[in-house]
Order: structure tokens, then C-alpha cells, then sequence
């Protein structure tokens, strides 16, 4: 496709992304983009509004609809098909534990929340197709909050047609837009939470709360992958916040068949799954996925790129990978914070370059940040908490001739780094003399003093680098200052107390220094 120039005020000089495509007669800028015009809902002018009330002891209505619908109601089950050229704008309201909303439309259009709170026991809450005669292809529907509002399904799906998909609690075939100032809390007992067969993207003020318990199951030739949230294209983050809990064997919180995007916003990502079928860490990354019988239970997971340029996500995961990208992980601003207690915490398949923003990897029983490829570190604040030999804090494949290069940033890592590759860091690394478990250090470097707590386990040495000399000092006491990476790491705190630690040069790998000392537990370590 080729390369476009978008006008907005300014000149926004980027090329078209391989995978943007034609929506309505509209050419999608780059997405990675957050100035994309097309998912701002004020730029798209809704002809019409049609208003459908849930009842919980009579029958859902529908008002305001002409002759271009086909309104279906069956107690609170709603099906509306739209044959019209205009955009329509649905608004949903009031409540049943037994409906669903259902519309077929060839064009975009918007469904507003209204403080609805609607539960289909047989399939998906809110299911956007396309037209009745090809209902794949579906288009942009802008979602928006207002109020308080809930979507359920139940354990199983059925009625629904041969051609069709119905994948989730929300589900869509074209791309969901999500704004609003509301709230909106989703439950997913039978399959995914929210799923769009194009690509999401949350901005806004709204808050997402997804939990489901829903397992991954082999039926027939068919492996369901269930999701918090799930997308066939990319996912992007640049507002709003999401809150994600998933119980369910092999679930993740966020599934991304392209790339990933988090440039604002908070997202919280808690899996406490297992794996299901033969998805151990034994068949290296991700490879659970790629089986017939087995699917892995993983924060986040891109099978493109991950770019992180803003806001925050925080991952806590039991049975896999905390966040992961087939491709390769790109982090430039925001905060990062990742904690896996069975594998890495994150791991990126092809390059990892980290060049701004707070990163924090934490990974007891593996590598906390791995790359497949060459690992960058050029800026940033980055604390990666790695176990023991063959385990590091940060891995690079040197295996495949790829090595990790430190250029820039402040480092701290426990755990040790790549060996045999410090020819490649142009910035200098200490090591300690030892390190104490539950222990608050303070860093100082270039004339910023960071205050850090120490995990209950981890590798040695502990490894420290700055843009000057490092001061290193153990048991301090620290107070104020700006809290990162879950309340572990703080900016610029006031600092008393602590006794000062000796360093020497260190060239890589993690059998130097000396072992950890104390015990006891903390949080998540």
C-alpha cells in the first residue's frame, strides 16, 4: 500500500501501516498514531438515534427507528438490521438477565452504554455484525460510556448461525472504539471478554473492568482461546483504563493476533491460570500456542510488534510469560511493570531496545527481560530481576550471534547480565559486593538518587550502571519521592540512613559477587 500524508492542522508525516486498510471510503493513517481522525467520534456525525430499553419484568423496546430497520424483539433478545448509508447511533439502556442486542450494518456506526446492564445466558451480550448477506464485514463501532454499565454471558453459546462468529461477551466483527466517561464491567464465563475480528482502541476517560473464568477447551478440531481482550489486528491503548482478572486455564488478559500499542491510559493485567494441555515452558516461547492441545496462559501476548510510548501497564502472571511479542518490544515512555512466577517476565521474539520511561521485570524462576535478538538499552530507568545461572536479569540471544548493548539509562539488575557481551556496552556496569533480600537501597547517578526494594529471591550479583559512577548504599530509609514499578523503585526520594556498598567493574554473566543474604516475603516477589 502506498505511503499517504495526512493533513491535520499540521503535516503528520507517516507512512500507511502495512495492515491499515479501507474503512468507508476512508485511507486509516499509520496506527501507531494516536491522531488517527477517524477514531475520534466527534469527527463522525451521526444522522439518527435509535433507543433500545431492556426491561427486567416486560419486554425491551425500540424507538426511533424508520424505515431503513428491521427491528426483531423477543422478550429482551433484539436484533436490528440497518440497510440504510447513514450513521446511527444506538443507545442502550435499562436492564434484563435474559436479552441481548444484536445489529447487522454495512456501515459505522456508534452504540452508546447508557447504564445498561444486560446478561445473555446463551451467547454474547452485544454481537455487531456486518450486513445480513456478508456479516464478516463488519465496520468501525464507536463504543461509549456513560453511567455505570455491565455485560454478561453464560457457560455455553448456542443458536448461533453456521456463518457467523459470536466470540465473546462484546464482540464485533469490525473495529471497537472505545470512549466515554463511564464504566463498563464485562464478565466472561463462556467465552472471551471483548473481541473485534479488526483491531481496539481505548482512549478516553472510560474504565474497563473484564473478568472471566472462562477455560480453554479442545472440541472437534477446534481450540478455544479465550481472552480478556482479544483482537485480529492490533491492539491500541492511548486513554481510558482497563482493569483485567482471568482465572481460567489457559486464558490471557490481552491477545493480539498483530501489534500492540499502549501509549496512555493505566492497564492492569492479572492471570492466574494455568496452562492448558501441553503448553509448559519446555517447548520454548509460546510454543503451548502453536499445539493443537495446549494453550498457555500468558498477561499479553502480540504475535506483531509491542510498542510502549506511554501510561502504564502493570502484568502479574502465574503459569507463563507476563507480557510477550513474537515480534520485536519497543519501550520509549511510560511505565512497564511485569511479574511472572513460571517464566520470563518479558520477552520479546526478535530485538528489545528500551530508550525511556520506568521498566521493571521481575521473573524468580527465569530471565526477567529476554529478547530473542539484540537487546538495546539506550535510556530510561530499567530494574530486571532475573534467577539463577543459566537465568539472567537481562538475556539477549547471544546464542544466534545477538548481543545486549547498553548505550544509555539508569540499570539496576539483579540477576546479572548477558555474558560475553560487554565489548558492546559503551556505558560501564558495577557489581556489588553482595546484596540483601527485603532490603531498600538507594542509587545515585548523575545526580538523581533512586530508592529501590530488593526481591525475596533472585540470581546474583546485583548489577548497577548510570550515565556517571554509581553510589550505591543498602537499608537506607526513603521517603516522598515519585513511586514506580508497583511501589518498588522511587524518583528523587529523601534518603536517610543505610551504610554505603563497595562496587567493582563488572564484564557480564551471573556468577559473580556475593549471594543474598535475609529471607522473608514482599508483595508479589
Amino acid at each position: 500500500m502506498n505511503s499517504v500524508w495526512k493533513t491535520l492542522g499540521l503535516v503528520v508525516p507517516l507512512a500507511l501501516f502495512c495492515m491499515g486498510c479501507q474503512k468507508d471510503n476512508i485511507v486509516e493513517i499509520d496506527p501507531v498514531s494516536t491522531d488517527n481522525p477517524d477514531d475520534d467520534i466527534t469527527n463522525t456525525e451521526f444522522a439518527q438515534t435509535v433507543y433500545v430499553t431492556f426491561s427486567v419484568s416486560g419486554n425491551a423496546t425500540v424507538s426511533g427507528a424508520d424505515n431503513d430497520f428491521s427491528v426483531t424483539v423477543s422478550d429482551n433478545d433484539v436484533t436490528i438490521i440497518y440497510s440504510g448509508d447513514e450513521y446511527v447511533m444506538y443507545e442502550l439502556s435499562g436492564a434484563t438477565s435474559d436479552g441481548f442486542f444484536k445489529l447487522y450494518s454495512a456501515k459505522k456506526q456508534g452504540v452508546t452504554l447508557n447504564n445498561v446492564s444486560l446478561t445473555n445466558p446463551n451467547g454474547a451480550a452485544i454481537n455487531v455484525q456486518g450486513s445480513l448477506a456478508d456479516p464478516s464485514k463488519g465496520k468501525r463501532t464507536f463504543i461509549v460510556l456513560n453511567g455505570e454499565n455491565s455485560l454478561a454471558d453464560g457457560p455455553s453459546y448456542t443458536n448461533t448461525p453456521d456463518n457467523e462468529d459470536e466470540k465473546a461477551v462484546l464482540f464485533g466483527e469490525g473495529q471497537f472504539i472505545f470512549s466515554g466517561s463511564g464504566s463498563l464491567f464485562v464478565t466472561a464465563t463462556g467465552k472471551s471478554g471483548i473481541v473485534s475480528d479488526d483491531y481496539l482502541h481505548f482512549m478516553g476517560d472510560c474504565a474497563i473492568t473484564v473478568n472471566t473464568s472462562t477455560s480453554a477447551t479442545v472440541s472437534s478440531n477446534d481450540t478455544l482461546k479465550p481472552a480478556c481482550i482479544k483482537v485480529s489486528d492490533y491492539v491500541m491503548v492511548s486513554g481510558c483504563t482497563l482493569n483485567l482478572t482471568s482465572s481460567g486455564t489457559g486464558c490471557k488478559g490481552i491477545k493480539s493476533d498483530g501489534n500492540g500499542y499502549f501509549y496512555g491510559g493505566l492497564v492492569t493485567v492479572n492471570v492466574t491460570g494455568s496452562n492448558f494441555g501441553n503448553s509448559g515452558n519446555g517447548g520454548g516461547p509460546g510454543w503451548g500456542d502453536n499445539s493443537s492441545d495446549g494453550v498457555s496462559a500468558k498477561g499479553i501476548k502480540c504475535d506483531g510488534n509491542l510498542v510502549f510510548k506511554g501510561g502504564q501497564v502493570e502484568v502479574n502472571c502465574t503459569a507463563h510469560e507476563g507480557i510477550e511479542a513474537k515480534g520485536t518490544i519497543t519501550i520509549t515512555d511510560g511505565e512497564v511493570y511485569s511479574y511472572s512466577q513460571s517464566d520470563d517476565a518479558i520477552n520479546s521474539g526478535g530485538d528489545f531496545t528500551i530508550s525511556g520511561g520506568y521498566v521493571y521485570g521481575y521473573a524468580p524462576s527465569n530471565d526477567g527481560l529476554d529478547a530473542n535478538g539484540d537487546f538495546y538499552v539506550k535510556g530510561g530507568v530499567v530494574y530486571a530481576i532475573g534467577s539463577s545461572s543459566p537465568e539472567v536479569a537481562i538475556d539477549a540471544n547471544t546464542e544466534e550471534r545477538h548481543s545486549l548493548y547498553i548505550t544509555g539509562g539508569t540499570l539496576i539488575a539483579i540477576g546479572g547480565l548477558e555474558n560475553g557481551t560487554s565489548g558492546n556496552w559503551s556505558q560501564s556496569c558495577y557489581s556489588a559486593s553482595s546484596w540483601s533480600q527485603n532490603t531498600w537501597y538507594a542509587l545515585t547517578v548523575d545526580g538523581t538518587t533512586y530508592a529501590f526494594m530488593t526481591p525475596s529471591s533472585g540470581g546474583t550479583p546485583l548489577v548497577v550502571s548510570g550515565a556517571s559512577t554509581p553510589i550505591l548504599q543498602s537499608g537506607v530509609s526513603a521517603s516522598n519521592g515519585t513511586s514506580h514499578c508497583g511501589g518498588l523503585l522511587f524518583d528523587s526520594p529523601y534518603i536517610s540512613g543505610g551504610t554505603s556498598v563497595s562496587l567493582s567493574s563488572y564484564t557480564g554473566g551471573n556468577g559473580g559477587g556475593g549471594g543474598p543474604g535475609g529471607g522473608g516475603g514482599h508483595g508479589p516477589f
